[in-house]
């Protein structure tokens, strides 16, 4: 009797585990799915693309500064008005092109022609950052605006300023006439106000900023150079130019600062961007009239130092033998 029990006892055991054995099984092929399907949609999100090109620098900006240009530039290539206008303060807020000489000096002028332009635009019509220099308080952002969306290709340097809510409160964009195939011109209407005196830079952007410029406009080559990385690259995007290291920079610039627009005469106008790097716009050289300003992109080293600079401004307004002298500045002699 007491072995049937014993047999009738561990067949119910057999059982109750089996049943346990059963429901982890559901169970886990439940959490199974559940993980399955938050993995695809993860993948699905990691895989949603940009609008634009996925092929911005952002190693010299803060994460806050790159998601801010992200959600910008998408809306701006997406071709929506309204959410592109939600990236700027009420009034007062300012936007120039220094190159075209066109300015919306309040919000709502803003909001009408980012309406005007974009909604009708064709898909092919992108505009797309291609380096971040900066931080959430204010930046310098290279960017592309493909011909499709202003007829002509432009390479643009803008400076731009945040207020203290993340708000841009000044963008000024510069760009090459002459790069871009078109025409430009200094009317009597170009603007005379850049609400220069609105800034937010870090010290030490703005403290290498104001030293490069004091030497450029001193026209002191060596000190200069002094401010760049050994490994160092100076760009100039107008000459189409390109020098790479401390000695041929000092070479090109004992050259250069007599005949560039941003050398003796020259001062530092704005300046933007943080800790890793920004820019400065700058006033002309009288002996670059009529142009009138141009803007400078800065990187910046863990020391301090310049690793790499892009400068800009309206070539077009210049003659073509004044152009081509600059072209030439980057040619180096013979041994």
């Amino acid at each position: 009797m007491k072995s049937r029990e014993r047999l009738e006892s561990r067949r119910l055991v057999r059982k109750r585990c089996r049943s346990k054995l059963s429901r982890g099984s559901v169970f886990g092929a439940v959490a199974a799915a559940a993980a399955g399907l938050l993995l695809a949609a993860g993948a699905a999100f990691a895989a949603k693309k940009l609008p634009y090109p996925d092929v911005t620098d952002t190693s010299h900006a803060s994460k806050k500064a790159a998601d801010v240009f992200r959600g910008f530039f998408s809306a701006k290539s997406a071709h929506d008005a309204d959410a592109l206008m939600t990236y700027f303060a009420r009034d007062p807020v300012l936007y120039i092109d220094a190159s075209s000489g066109n300015q919306w000096p309040t919000w709502q002028t803003l909001w009408d022609v980012f309406h005007r332009f974009l909604p009708p635009a064709r898909p092919d019509a992108l505009s797309y950052p291609l380096r971040i220099l900066g931080d959430e308080r204010s930046a310098l952002v290279e960017f592309e605006d493909t011909p499709s969306l202003f007829g002509r290709e432009l390479r643009i340097l803008g400076s731009v300023t945040f207020d203290d809510q993340g708000k841009v409160v000044r963008w000024i964009d510069y760009w090459d006439g002459r790069s871009s195939q078109r025409e430009t011109s200094i009317q009597p209407n170009y603007p005379t106000d850049f609400h220069d005196n609105v800034v937010n830079a870090s010290a030490k952007i703005t403290s290498v900023a104001n030293d490069l410029q004091k030497a450029f406009a001193a026209g002191d080559a060596a000190g200069a150079t002094a401010l760049f990385s050994f490994d160092a690259v100076y760009e100039d995007m107008a000459a189409h130019s390109r020098v790479v290291g401390q000695l041929q920079i000092e070479r090109y610039l004992t050259r250069a600062l007599p005949v560039v627009p941003y050398g003796p005469g020259a001062s530092v106008a704005h300046v933007v961007g943080g800790e890793r790097g920004g820019g400065y716009e700058w006033s002309a050289a009288p002996s670059a009239m009529p142009m009138r300003r141009g803007n400078t992109a800065l990187e910046l080293d863990a020391e301090g130092k310049i690793s790499r600079l892009t400068v800009i401004y309206d070539s077009g307004l210049l003659s073509d033998e004044k152009y081509r002298e600059l072209v030439s500045l980057a040619g180096e002699s013979g041994s």
